[in-house]
């Protein structure tokens, strides 16, 4: 008896390239519509112009890392604000859960960056090597001719320039664009623009261009989280089996005595799906619903006489009614449910409370921070003097004078160092801390004191505007 051991079945697979086929459609056109508006949003918008006075950056979208400032058209975030952007991160996250628990996965279809690109690089593809047809007889092409090489080349550098254009984009986000792009030319940028730009071009080449389907089946999270997100009322593509079973080719169902279903196993809904599906085996975790399968089924109804609709956007309750015989459910009543109205509701308290913090924000602020060490020093004449360190901001483009005064007892008075006047000029759009004395009379009662309650005031002159801090002054009595 041989005591080989039989060998254990390999776990691996290799991918099998998806060489998607062209189809036109309603929903392959909204593809088209929405890959050029993103596309073009990412591209042209750091080079739109917004003057905001000679001390700013005329840049309407800006993260200028250099001095911790961010600009959207005329709003500034400032580092302290913060909360803005992670407002907007809530807002977006609320969104995508709202979108997802109503059409499903149509981020992911539709404007997901990924999927956005590597559209891109398919038309790129397809317009130098051919449509499906042609791609394939070209990868199953053994032989390396000169012209397979020349094909190859012509879309590698193709994808290489999207890729450097992508990475270029990226960095104009962070400096002011028209001068970084001499920059980058002239080849004097600093060595980081250079870096970033390398790794997006490369990324995005391999990403776009070979890896594809995979970065949404294994490295991004989302088709995982998903599910939590949908229910029986979501709206997803789906194949109506009742109506396209038992599906056959035409030929095949003209010689069958028994019904025949409306699905002739063309197999044209596989064949246009970027994941490489076949929608007729259910849901599945690669369906990004980007809906190019109903586009490519509804073409082939359209040629036999067929209603459309044999694959479409559908809710599961959708088809169990419809196996009974019963009418589907309007669209907004899967639409508008409980679970997408509190995403909405949460949604846009979330945005209206961003506006109104937006808007009540000053454009002046201040903080105090008392020196302790030591908490207070007794002056010649016997009054008490305590240090403070104040931080005052001006978000104005123009320099502002800053007025510093102190309520809580009329014996209180201030000081500031480096100026005998209550007032100090802050340069436009910056900071500046100054060193605030607050001197209490000898004998009053903040002198006598253990604790005062105290308010320091800081007011534009120049306009009125005002703020306060609340602090303690510190007496004798400690």
């Amino acid at each position: 008896m041989s005591n080989t051991q039989p060998e254990a079945p390999s776990l691996y697979a290799a991918r099998e390239p998806i060489f998607p086929k062209r189809v036109h459609g309603k929903f392959r056109n909204l593809k088209w519509v929405l890959m050029i508006f993103t596309l073009g949003i990412y591209y042209l918008t750091p080079w739109i112009r917004w003057d905001r006075g000679p001390n700013l950056p005329d840049q309407a979208v800006l993260v200028d890392l250099a001095n911790r400032r961010f600009f959207f058209f005329w709003i500034e975030i400032w580092p302290h604000e913060f909360y803005f952007v992670a407002g907007l991160l809530v807002m977006a996250g609320l969104g995508l859960f709202l979108f997802t628990s109503a059409l499903g996965r149509v981020w992911c279809g539709y404007a997901c960056p990924q999927t956005v690109w590597t559209d891109l690089f398919i038309l790129v593809e397809r317009w130098i090597e051919g449509d499906r047809n042609a791609r394939l007889r070209l990868h199953r092409q053994k032989k390396l001719d000169f012209r397979k090489i020349r094909l190859r080349l012509t879309k590698w550098v193709a994808w290489f320039l999207i890729g450097l254009a992508t990475g270029g984009a990226w960095v104009f986000y962070f400096t002011d664009a028209p001068t970084l792009a001499v920059d980058l030319v002239q080849g004097t940028a600093h060595p980081v623009a250079y870096t970033t730009m390398l790794i997006l071009t490369a990324t995005t080449f391999a990403f776009g261009g070979f890896a594809r389907e995979q970065i949404c089946i294994y490295a991004c999270p989302w088709p995982r989280i998903q599910a939590a997100m949908m229910d029986e009322d979501t709206l997803v593509v789906g194949y109506r089996s009742w109506r396209g079973e038992p599906r056959g080719k035409q030929r095949d169902q003209e010689d069958s005595t028994t019904p025949a279903g409306d699905c002739i196993d063309c197999m044209a809904c596989v064949n246009v799906c970027p994941m490489g599906i076949d929608i007729r085996d259910g849901q599945q975790l690669e369906c990004i619903t980007c809906a190019l399968c109903i586009d490519a089924c509804d073409d082939i109804m359209a040629k036999l006489g067929k209603p459309r609709g044999l694959i479409d956007y559908m809710a599961l309750t959708d088809e169990i009614a419809e196996r009974e015989g019963k009418a589907p459910k309007p669209i907004w009543k899967h639409v508008f449910r409980p679970r997408t109205i509190l995403y909405t509701t949460l949604w846009s308290l979330v945005g209206v409370a961003l506006v109104v913090a937006l808007f009540m924000r000053s454009d002046i602020e201040a903080t105090v921070a008392p020196v302790r060490n030591p908490t207070f020093v007794t002056l010649s004449d016997g009054s008490i003097r305590n240090t403070y360190d104040v931080r005052l901001r001006n978000k104005h483009g123009t320099d502002r004078p800053f007025q510093i005064s102190v309520k809580g007892h009329p014996a209180l008075r201030v000081q500031l160092e480096g100026t005998p006047y209550g007032a100090v000029t802050v340069p436009a759009d910056s900071t500046q801390l100054q060193r605030v004395y607050i001197v209490a009379a000898a004998g009053s009662d903040p002198a006598n004191s253990e604790r005062w309650d105290i308010r320091l005031w800081v007011e534009d002159t120049s306009n009125g505007d005002r703020v306060y801090k609340d602090t303690i002054f510190n007496g004798r009595a400690n």
